[in-house]
Order: structure tokens, then sequence, then C-alpha cells
């Protein structure tokens, strides 16, 4: 058995703030886009995906550092970008709530946190060391 792609489903009460959000915005590419009288989804890719998988204290931990106080709940979603400052600046003007500006962490990244549309709540990191 091999597991061939990871695929994070969103239910989104504003489908198109959404779709906005992370295909216009974020500028994840369309994949695919389908619509019908029972409802519509799209869906966008990235360029790799990866499971990470914490123990409660460690999240914890990750919540203290990027937030300053546990908020996340057990699921989180992180994407590396190139530049965690202005892209948490895009996105806050596109409609996300900034729970925490970005910080540099002891595993020498530059994390912030954000909810966005549809609820999810996002960290956007930037390796420093790839600098």
């Amino acid at each position: 058995m091999s597991v061939r792609e990871l695929r994070l489903v969103v239910t989104a009460d504003d489908y198109d703030e959404a779709v906005a959000f992370y295909r216009d915005v974020l500028g994840l590419p369309e994949q695919a886009s389908y619509s019908s009288e029972d409802g519509r989804v799209t869906i966008l890719s990235v360029e790799r995906a990866t499971l990470e998988i914490a123990d409660p204290a460690q999240a914890s931990f990750i919540d203290r550092v990027e937030v300053g106080r546990r908020v996340a709940g057990k699921y989180r979603v992180a994407l590396q970008v190139d530049d965690a400052a202005s892209t948490t600046a895009r996105l806050s003007e596109a409609g996300a709530t900034v729970l925490a500006e970005p910080t540099r962490t002891p595993w020498n990244s530059l994390n912030a946190r954000l909810e966005t549309p549809g609820g999810v709540q996002l960290t956007l990191f930037t390796e420093l060391d790839l600098k």
C-alpha cells in the first residue's frame, strides 16, 4: 500500500471568500473545480505536503512560541512561504485574523499564526537557515 496524496478538506461557510483567499490571495493553483446542484468544490494544489504529528505537550509548546498561549485545536495547517512577514500582511488585508505576528522560533524559522476565512488556523513559516 502507498499513499499518493495528502488532501486537507476545508468546509467553509463562505465558499467564495475561502476560494478567493486561498487561490487568489495566497496563490495556490487551481487543479480542478466542480459544481452541481448538490454543491461546489475547488481543489487547489501545493508543491509538497507532509503530515506532522505532535503530542499535546509539543503542540502546546509550539503555540506558546508562536502565539504566547495555547490557541490551536487538534488541527492546524502550516505553510512554508518565502517571506512570512509580507505574506502575513497580504493575508491579513484579505480577511485573515492575525493571532500572532511573525516571530523567530527556537528552531530558526520566522513563524506567524493566522485564522483564515473558513476558520482554519494557519501557521506561515520561513526557514531562516535557507536565506
